[in-house]
């Protein structure tokens, strides 16, 4: 099993946290696209009763199942994590629905991914913001984020549902999917 350690870091808009990604060291490693998740769990939400999620996700042609455990104590977020990629999302989805889980929570975030220093760095636009966020070990985490302007009272533990939660409820808003609502008269693709 591997180990998820990460971070988030709220920047105001993409622009800027590229330039300061690019400046922190970072290299474009995989440019600009849309990530589509779907959470399962099983109906009585057994997984998010223990702090666990299961993640479906569709990164344009590649599909990837991902199982993270609970969050570890420490200044940074770290969960065990098996992923595994999949050829046939349908099938996929077909499976889990057998195996009796339920979806439950859908996000959409465009990401575009830096490697600098053995990190990877991904800046992150979401329905309610933009995020960089730092994957590597704690002390290299630590580095990057200096070099970001940043430090420990900046670190943003949560989850991206965690984070939407929070904001729908400080706008009033109700708890839905994360999202990008499509402009007047276009239909999403």
């Amino acid at each position: 099993m591997a180990l998820e350690q990460e971070i988030k870091l709220p920047f105001p808009d993409v622009e800027a946290a590229r330039r300061a990604v690019v400046a922190a060291g970072g290299r474009l490693a995989v440019s600009r696209r849309l990530l589509e998740d779907v959470f399962y769990d099983t109906a009585d939400g057994r997984l998010r009763g223990q702090s666990q999620a299961l993640r479906l996700r569709r990164d344009g042609e590649r599909t990837i199942l991902t199982w993270k455990g609970p969050r570890q104590p420490g200044a940074v977020k770290i969960r065990e994590e098996i992923e595994t990629d999949c050829a046939d999302a349908d099938a996929l989805t077909a499976l889990l629905g057998v195996l009796g889980y339920v979806s439950f929570f859908r996000t959409q975030k465009y990401r575009e991914e830096y490697h600098t220093d053995g990190a990877v760095l991904t800046v992150d636009e979401t329905p309610f913001g933009v995020f960089v966020e730092v994957e590597a070990p704690p002390a290299t985490i630590d580095a990057i984020a200096r070099r970001l302007d940043r430090g420990p009272a900046d670190y943003e533990l949560g989850s991206y549902i965690t984070l939407w939660r929070r904001w729908c409820e400080s706008r009033g808003r109700p708890f839905s999917d994360m999202l990008f609502t499509p402009p007047a008269g276009r239909e999403s693709k």
